[in-house]
């Protein structure tokens, strides 16, 4: 199996790619998608990745270029780009995003089975199980008010996904364990901040059966959320 997807990723979607494109030399597609596949769920945009060839791999590419690989991948079905929603602003922030694999499998294939974080794989499975459920999805910004020694200050925290269809729509947090309660109070503090009722959900790799806090979020476990298409809707 694992031989398989190594050679349907290199002779079928990059062979396809590069006949499409006419790209004589593939080493720069080949290193961004390394990088890509490196870094699902983190948020990047050309520039960013303009630096990363400089500083990790020695010789400069354009983000032009770069934009137009990305542009060929997202074309191929290889990645899916998820842009960033200012919640309370009610608006759309172009940069920077982030990019998954629409098909894990072949994501792990392309870097050896060598990077298996389990909390990006995650966050990745989850956002594919939402598109094929027909949800529009991006990636949720919201913005708090900290008091410290008499001074204000504002910060940005982020929710995984900002989940609408029709008149639907959902805020969830993918969280891989949150059996120490610092980390749940961190995955729980952007969804008590949104300040709007639009139904709060927080998805972990847990077997547990799903329940809802005092603060009117749902915790849902990974596999019940996979499993039952009406999941959300509990």
């Amino acid at each position: 199996k694992e031989n398989y997807l190594k050679s349907l990723f290199q002779g079928t979607y990059i062979r396809d790619i590069k006949e499409r494109y006419n790209i004589r030399n593939d080493d720069d597609l080949n290193e961004l998608i390394d990088i890509i596949a490196s870094n699902i769920g983190c948020l990047t945009n050309p520039t960013n990745l303009e630096n990363t060839f400089k500083s990790v791999k020695g010789h400069s590419i354009s983000d032009t270029t770069i934009q137009s690989y990305l542009g060929m991948l997202q074309d191929a079905f290889m990645v899916e780009k998820a842009i960033r929603y200012d919640i309370k602003g009610k608006h759309y922030i172009n940069t920077p995003s982030k990019y998954y694999f629409e098909d894990v499998g072949l994501r792990n294939a392309r870097l050896n089975y060598r990077q298996i974080d389990g909390g990006h794989l995650m966050e990745n499975i989850i956002y594919n199980e939402l598109l094929c459920r027909e949800y529009s999805v991006d990636v949720g910004v919201v913005e708090i008010v900290e008091t410290s020694v008499g001074k204000r200050s504002k910060k940005q925290c982020e929710i995984d996904f900002v989940v609408n269809k029709g008149s639907k729509k959902y805020y969830i947090q993918s969280a891989l364990n949150v059996s120490d309660p610092s980390k749940l109070e961190t995955e729980l503090r952007p969804l008590k901040n949104t300040k709007d009722f639009f139904k709060k959900i927080i998805i972990s790799k847990t077997s547990m059966k799903s329940w809802t806090d005092e603060d009117g979020i749902l915790h849902l476990g990974l596999y019940e959320f996979l499993l039952n298409v009406n999941s959300l809707e509990l």
